[in-house]
């Protein structure tokens, strides 16, 4: 049963890849389809009589890894798109940090955010209940690309938003391991230099609470979302971050 349906699916995806990527004419790509499908269904369909005896299992399996990896998927974004309305523009916080003017310390603070355009919530939550700042912001976004490998000439870009703000970009392959240290000697080759003993690293630790007056999936999917979160691996750990260097600000968020 297995498969079988693997056979029909990989067809599928094939005549995709074909279509989108390749860019072959549709009705190329449909007759060598129904060719390699009048097996695949041969076989696909035969093996439905096995269902009752065993053929179950194989679909109970992917059908909970399915609902995993869509839940999680989902709900990632759906986390995104609550982060980013509760955010405010870079622009509108740095005209606002002027009038707030709070007391500036010693060192260098890179606040990670998933969002390069957006003030991250760990920063808005620093000024607000520490009303302190250090005397050199940078605001990191780590993003993932749609090729196995980036070249290390493309993989950072560096802007100054101003004298003591930074944005930094950094983009890794879907085959690579992000790595804050490797991240960081990438900086010096940009003439940008942080010293890991004068850093500190805020992430941000999302809480989330399910509940029925968000519109974004079913109860009982947020709820699984809110278990794989809660057991996921740390953001400290897989950027290997120092943890001696790391503080962590916690949100509460309604998914």
């Amino acid at each position: 049963m297995a498969v079988s349906t693997i056979m029909v699916i990989t067809t599928l995806l094939a005549a995709m890849v074909a279509c989108f990527v390749w860019k072959w004419r549709w009705y190329w790509v449909l007759l060598l389809s129904l060719g390699f499908l009048v097996v695949d269904f041969s076989f696909f369909s035969a093996n439905l009589l096995k269902i009752a005896d065993g053929g179950w299992i194989p679909i109970g399996i992917a059908t909970v890894v399915f609902t995993l990896m869509t839940t999680w998927k989902r709900g990632r974004r759906i986390l995104a798109d609550r982060l980013i309305e509760t955010s405010m523009p870079v622009e509108l916080f740095l005209s606002d940090l002027k009038k707030l003017a709070p007391t500036r310390i010693s060192g260098t603070a890179v606040f990670m955010t998933g969002d390069p355009h957006g003030t991250p919530s760990a920063l808005l939550q620093n000024i607000k209940h520490n009303k302190v700042l250090h005397e050199r912001v940078v605001l990191l976004t780590i993003q993932t690309g749609e090729v196995p490998h980036i070249p290390l000439g493309d993989r950072l870009s560096l802007k100054s938003l101003r004298p003591d703000f930074f944005k930094i970009l950094v983009t890794y392959g879907f085959k690579e391991t992000p790595d804050m240290q490797k991240i960081m000697k990438y900086c010096d080759l940009k003439g940008f230099h942080i010293d890991l003993a004068e850093t500190t690293f805020f992430v941000g630790r999302e809480t989330l609470i399910p509940t029925k007056e968000q519109k974004g999936m079913a109860v009982w999917r947020e709820k699984l979302f809110d278990f794989m979160a809660r057991n996921s691996q740390s953001a400290t750990k897989y950027f290997n971050i120092p943890v001696e260097n790391v503080i962590e600000v916690g949100t509460q968020i309604e998914i």
